[in-house]
């Protein structure tokens, strides 16, 4: 018997950008919140002194199992994972290694222990492909070409077995292109977080292809509201959480440059291995089932980006 009424909840990768603006909102919403991270990528400074801290690594199943058993967690949030396209390239293993095995050790507990349910970040900005339609609705079947996206594309499909098999409650929320404070190009790199660096510090800016690469950014704050949302809604089901508005990568670029007062003109370099060329994906998925909607433009939440930065960093 439980000695709270609070829902207790595991964050995996709770000291990365996402992880970590998701705990502060749980702990808010009065939630008991325990985070696993590893710290390969996070910071341990992001992570609220309210949560409870076990730096781990979530394919060490043994400690895995300490944790469950000692905290009887209700819902199971999964951030933790090997995010890089380009490093699942150069080393496949290792990303299947965190991604997948870490992703079964989980499951393989929130069924013996009972989980109300498994929220699970996964990616819509790699697993679709380069031939989607754009934009990208959740039956449309993905077509992953890096082994990131590969790795987590297996995970959605070991966590419907479990649903089938093990009665697993679940919703899959699959991310656009997520930016906003706490993300660092040196741990979760994205392209926002790249450039904030840069510009600010007023070094070289490196563009990947001919720029015209398609991306639609949003907000991590909105991400945050949809995993809160999946708590209670979208139930087995797969959603896009994303703007659908698409921003080719020199359009970011002189948005940003116009922020940062910033002087440079961008280096070209070749296009990186894994990279899709579009991506958008729709979201009126997610306006229906969870009644989710994005509330920052890239306009403000680029500004909110840079203000964080110059203020943390």
């Amino acid at each position: 018997m439980k000695q709270t009424n609070k829902k207790r909840i595991l964050v995996t990768g709770g000291a990365g950008f996402i992880g970590s603006n998701l705990v502060d909102r749980l702990i808010n919403d009065e939630r008991s919140v325990v985070v696993i991270d590893n710290l390969s990528t996070g910071n341990v400074n992001f992570v609220s002194p309210i949560a409870l801290f076990y730096q781990q690594d979530i394919c060490d199943y043994e400690v895995l199992e300490k944790i469950f058993e000692t905290h009887s967690f209700d819902y199971v949030f999964h951030l933790a994972a090997q995010i890089s396209v380009p490093d699942s390239v150069k080393n496949p293993n290792y990303d299947a290694e965190i991604n997948i095995m870490g992703t079964l050790n989980l499951l393989k507990l929130s069924v013996k222990y009972g989980i109300k349910k498994f929220i699970f970040s996964s990616t819509g900005g790699a697993i679709y492909g380069d031939n989607a339609p754009i934009p990208t609705a959740e039956d449309y079947c993905p077509h992953p070409i890096s082994p990131y996206a590969i790795s987590k594309l297996a995970c959605e499909k070991y966590i419907e077995f479990y649903s089938q098999y093990h009665s697993l409650d679940y919703t899959i929320l699959r991310y656009a292109n997520v930016y906003g404070p706490r993300q660092t190009p040196k741990g979760e790199a994205g392209v926002v977080a790249i450039f904030t660096e840069n510009m600010v510090n007023k070094k070289n800016i490196i563009i990947y292809g001919d720029g015209l690469q398609v991306r639609d950014f949003v907000h991590v704050y909105d991400v945050v509201d949809a995993n809160i949302l999946a708590m209670n809604k979208g139930s087995r089901e797969i959603i896009n959480i994303s703007t659908n508005k698409k921003t080719d990568i020199n359009t970011l670029y002189e948005l940003m440059k116009r922020k940062t007062n910033y002087e440079r003109a961008p280096i070209y370099n070749e296009k990186r291995d894994g990279d899709v060329k579009v991506s958008l994906l729709s979201n009126e998925k997610a306006k229906k089932v969870l009644e989710w909607q994005p509330k920052f433009d890239l306009e403000e939440g680029v500004k909110n980006t840079i203000e964080w930065y110059r203020t943390s960093v």
